[in-house]
């Protein structure tokens, strides 16, 4: 586990706050009962997770494509070719939504604002270095010309909620995940 204990309390207040604001009906379904705390979050999401990244065009049409995810301090972490039209979305309209779903026992559903951690001839975010750290040693230092072949981004989320109705199980079985 990479998180602080500020990201553990930050994450777990997220969650607090998106599920006390949520409609009657997803609290009906997702509820403290079936939400995994941010401890437990953290563990099942470990290494890759595909999520699905919702994007919208200059028209307003959603768009929704996979991404390699990664769940580090709280946040989701994910890249894409610079050349991908959900690049071009994500310059121009920054905010998104993404779920990552491991059939009917865990989502993970996400709405927020996307930051640019690599920006081509720009300044790298501060947590670019890290990042680019931790990819290289998932994925290989070799696996791309990480300047100019991918720009990673960084998911701040305004509203997270999770569903697991048996999150025990889930973090025993983990592994099997990871």
């Amino acid at each position: 586990m990479r998180e602080t204990t500020r990201d553990l309390d930050e994450l777990q207040g997220l969650l607090d706050a998106s599920l006390s604001r949520s409609t009657a009906h997803l609290r009906s379904i997702i509820n403290t009962d079936s939400t995994p705390t941010a401890v437990q979050l953290t563990e099942v999401l470990t290494g890759m997770c595909t999520l699905a990244l919702s994007t919208v065009t200059a028209k307003g049409e959603p768009r929704i494509s996979a991404v390699d995810g990664h769940f580090l301090h709280g946040k989701w972490y994910f890249g894409t070719a610079p050349t991908a039209a959900k690049a071009r979305h994500l310059a121009a309209r920054p905010a998104v939504s993404a779920a990552h779903l491991r059939g009917e026992e865990l989502g993970v559903f996400t709405h927020g604002t996307v930051q640019v951690l690599n920006p081509a001839g720009g300044e790298p975010a501060a947590d670019w270095p890290y990042l680019r750290a931790y990819l290289q040693e998932f994925y290989g230092s070799d696996a791309f010309d990480w300047e100019s072949e991918v720009v990673y981004y960084r998911l701040d989320p305004h509203w997270m909620t999770a569903y697991a109705p048996d999150i025990t199980k889930l973090v025993a079985d983990q592994g099997a995940w990871a």
